[in-house]
């Protein structure tokens, strides 16, 4: 089954991953002070776009930032208050577009469409104006620029891919080490005939799940200094709260282990435990949306996405460490990360009672 049924698993999850060929409907917020017909033009050229999406539009830069990371937006169109009057008085009027570079390509991609659609509104106010003074079409497309278009990039750091990939693909390893491990700690109790001699020693499934966790959390740690270490080799200062930092992180040590300990619980086979696990782990990377867009999977794909740490884990890294969000940002992340490691938690200690209650009422028959 799994020779032949992983190829074809991966065949239709990747395959429908990327199905859609090209990034589409980024999201874009509008900062529109002039609020005027010229600004409501342009704002409607943006949402016509098929690589964009127009998620918000603002009356002001307050709070832009804070609503780009709540919508996801990797784009800030900032329209100036009398921008419709300085076009007519060419006194050329400036628009700012703020682009996040924490992921290059969708950056790049909503950029490109902005900057289209900006170019049209420019092509089109010229030769309108110098038409309505009996300008030739051909010579009034060549005349002065209505407005400047100034970008502004962002988070520039992750333009170096060492610097976007590296730490995606380290923490995605992490996870399966840890899944691969913990595929071990009960399946191998199971098929070596040595879970009744555990149970004797420590009846509490919460304290056999502990014990069996404790040295893959501690040398996780060990783990993670290492990859303090490749940062600092590779010149990639990491600078982010620490403490809520240890708390993400904590939380997705946890979540990942219980999911180990849920598999190797319910699956008395260590070669079963280990290859369910490794089907999950392998996709992970590809389906976090840390490189191509979530937004563009179709559901199912983002459903099975959820259930596994490292996406929420990879999007709290970003937040904190590429954009510099705000500790609030990560909190839906987080949460995410507690529900998956509160479920593993209580499904493995209620099966793993079911099983020590299971042997010792076969251990006192015998």
């Amino acid at each position: 089954m799994l020779f032949l049924g992983a190829p074809v698993l991966y065949g239709v999850l990747v395959g429908h991953v990327y199905q859609q060929g090209k990034v589409t409907e980024m999201p874009v917020i509008v900062v529109d002070e002039d609020n005027s017909p010229l600004s409501s033009s342009f704002i409607d050229m943006l949402s016509d776009n098929e690589s964009i999406e127009v998620a918000k539009v603002l009356p002001s830069l307050f709070d832009s930032k804070d609503m780009a990371i709540r919508y996801e937006a990797t784009t800030i169109v900032h329209i100036p208050k009398g921008f419709a009057s300085g076009v007519q008085q060419s006194r050329l009027p400036e628009v700012t577009v703020f682009v996040d570079g924490a992921n290059t390509l969708t950056s790049n991609t909503a950029m490109m469409a902005v900057n289209v659609c900006a170019s049209t509104l420019k092509a089109g106010i010229q030769i309108q104006a110098q038409m309505k003074r009996g300008v030739p079409a051909r010579i009034a497309a060549q005349q002065y620029e209505p407005f400047k278009t100034t970008f502004v990039k962002q988070n520039i750091r992750s333009g170096n891919y060492l610097y976007f990939m590296l730490p995606g693909v380290l923490i995605t390893v992490l996870q399966q080490v840890l899944l691969l491990g913990l595929a071990l700690s009960f399946s191998s109790e199971f098929e070596g005939n040595t879970f009744l001699d555990l149970v004797k020693r420590i009846s509490n499934p919460i304290g056999l799940i502990m014990v069996k966790i404790l040295p893959y959390v501690l040398m996780s740690v060990g783990i993670l200094l290492l990859y303090w270490g490749f940062g600092q080799y590779y010149r990639m200062p990491l600078q982010a709260d620490f403490g809520r930092f240890v708390l993400c992180t904590l939380v997705f040590l946890l979540a990942v282990c219980f999911i180990g300990v849920l598999v190797s619980v319910i699956l008395p086979s260590q070669l079963k435990s280990t290859e369910v696990l490794m089907v999950i782990a392998t996709p992970a990377f590809i389906l976090s949306g840390f490189t191509w867009p979530s937004s563009l999977m179709p559901g199912w794909v983002q459903a099975i996405a959820d259930v596994i740490p490292s996406t929420h884990y990879l999007r709290i890294f970003r937040l904190m460490f590429i954009q510099h969000a705000e500790n609030y940002h990560t909190d839906k992340a987080l949460s995410a990360l507690m529900i998956i490691m509160l479920v593993s938690f209580l499904l493995a200690v209620v099966i793993l009672w079911l099983k020590i209650k299971k042997i010792k009422g076969a251990d006192k028959k015998a």
